[in-house]
């Protein structure tokens, strides 16, 4: 089995079966050719059929060589995997290479707060001779006091508000 005849038949799957964009498409085909790239240049004539674990492993070792960051690694082995389980459908191999081959941790990203010296800024750039200064001014503090993200800021209901408390629901 050749890889451009299985890569045509998976982008068609990808296209008909999934309903994906083109761009998505696109990204899961230059996973494919990362692959084929890495395993030209060191196992001469392996087609997809002939692809082994210790193959993949290999590739990962290969991505991690090259700078590749662990989230960018995750992703193109999601597509590697996803290719294999194509062709695991359609019969084409009959194991899954790829079902033992593990992705790269990856930790959550924490968001950017501000300094309090940012959040001062913040609220004294607010226009409080204007009607919506006010209101800026209001949202900023409950957003400052509470670690409220956006989303709850603007959902909030006055029922949430327990002003004798002193408190958000």
């Amino acid at each position: 089995m050749k890889w451009e005849e299985s890569k045509k038949g998976y982008e068609n799957y990808l296209k008909l079966e999934k309903s994906l964009s083109q761009n998505s498409i696109s990204a899961y085909i230059n996973d494919i050719n990362k692959l084929v790239e890495f395993l030209g240049e060191n196992y001469k004539k392996t087609g997809p059929e002939k692809v082994k674990l210790q193959h993949l492993k290999k590739f990962v070792e290969w991505l991690n060589e090259r700078g590749v960051s662990p989230r960018t690694q995750a992703r193109t082995i999601s597509g590697i995997k996803s290719f294999f389980k194509y062709l695991l459908i359609e019969e084409k191999i009959s194991s899954d290479p790829t079902a033992l081959l593990e992705s790269p941790k990856i930790g959550r990203k924490l968001p950017d707060i501000l300094s309090m010296e940012e959040i001062d800024q913040l609220i004294d750039a607010v226009d409080l001779d204007k009607a919506e200064g006010q209101r800026n001014k209001a949202m900023l503090e409950t957003l400052y006091s509470c670690g409220l993200r956006v989303s709850e800021l603007v959902n909030l209901k006055l029922t949430n508000l327990f002003f004798d408390q002193g408190f958000v629901k």
